[in-house]
Formats: structure tokens, sequence, C-alpha cells
């Protein structure tokens, strides 16, 4: 067996949040979400990046926010019914601004290729395998993997504020 067909079967055997970014559709695996929520009041950290919103309150529980669109650079859509898709990546909860919430995806093997070479100066590590569902691709995204040193530091940054 290849590496690739071994990555399709791996990502086969499991389900997928599917959610949109803009124009795109784009999917996480539904192991790493704790719950899907509206947006919610955030109180935003000053000195982080400018995708980085700030923290919420979640149940007692401080979780950092992320906007996805635009840590990804994709334009926010008009009219979207916006959600915080809140993460647990292991180590640190983490909830992500998306425009909509899809569906939950089990796709067969066949149906997934690896992700494509792409030519950029951007890291693009964070993307594990492209979906073809009839005539539309979802981009299969690793989060954590999406998340730089400065995202890291904008959390821990974020933990240490709420814990003084």
């Amino acid at each position: 067996m290849s590496d690739q067909s071994n990555n399709a079967s791996a990502l086969a055997g499991q389900r997928y949040l599917s959610f949109s970014l803009g124009s795109e559709d784009y999917a996480i695996p539904l192991l790493s979400v704790k719950e899907v929520i509206a947006v919610p009041e955030i109180t935003p950290i000053p000195f982080t990046p400018s995708h980085f919103l700030g923290i919420m309150n979640l149940r007692g529980q401080v979780i950092s926010i992320i906007d996805l669109r635009s840590k990804l650079g994709i334009k926010p859509k008009e009219n979207a019914e916006t959600s915080v898709i809140i993460c647990d990546l292991g180590t640190i909860c983490l909830g992500a601004v998306v425009d909509s919430i899809n569906s939950v995806l089990a796709p067969q093997a066949s149906d997934i290729s690896d992700k494509p070479e792409i030519q950029s100066s951007k890291n693009t590590d964070y993307i594990t395998g492209i979906y073809r569902k009839d005539k539309q691709l979802i981009v299969f995204l690793d989060i954590s993997r999406s998340l730089s040193f400065e995202d890291h530091k904008a959390i821990n940054q974020s933990k240490t504020k709420t814990a003084a």
C-alpha cells in the first residue's frame, strides 16, 4: 500500500464536521469538536495577531477564540450564520469562528485525495486531504497545525492573563 492510500484510508475511517469559510467548504475531525455555539461575548487581548479575537468564558473555562477566516486569508461571507466551533486540540481548547456549519461527513477512501502540491511561501501542512463530494471539493484541516508560534504565544498569554 502506498502512503497516499494509507492516508486516504486513515482519513476515511473518521467522521468530519463540515463548515464554510467564505465560499469554500472545509472539514475537521469530529472527534476534535467539543461543541458548536453561537458567537459569544469575546474579551479582546491586546498585542495579539489580528485573527486572534480574544477569550471567552464557557461554563467557567476560559477559551481562546480565533477567526479561522482571517487566519487563512479568506473573505467572510455576507449574511453568514457565524458560529464558533470549540475544538479540543489536546493541550488546549480553542474556539474557531466559521461562516456556517454544514453537516457531518463520513467519507469513503475512494473519495479522498492527498493534498495537492501547493507552491506557496506560507505553511500548508494544516491541509490533510481533499474530499470529493459530488462536484464539490471539501478541504480537510488540522487546526492545530495551522497555529503559528505567534498564535501559541497569544493563547498562552491569554491563559496567564486569566490566571492572574
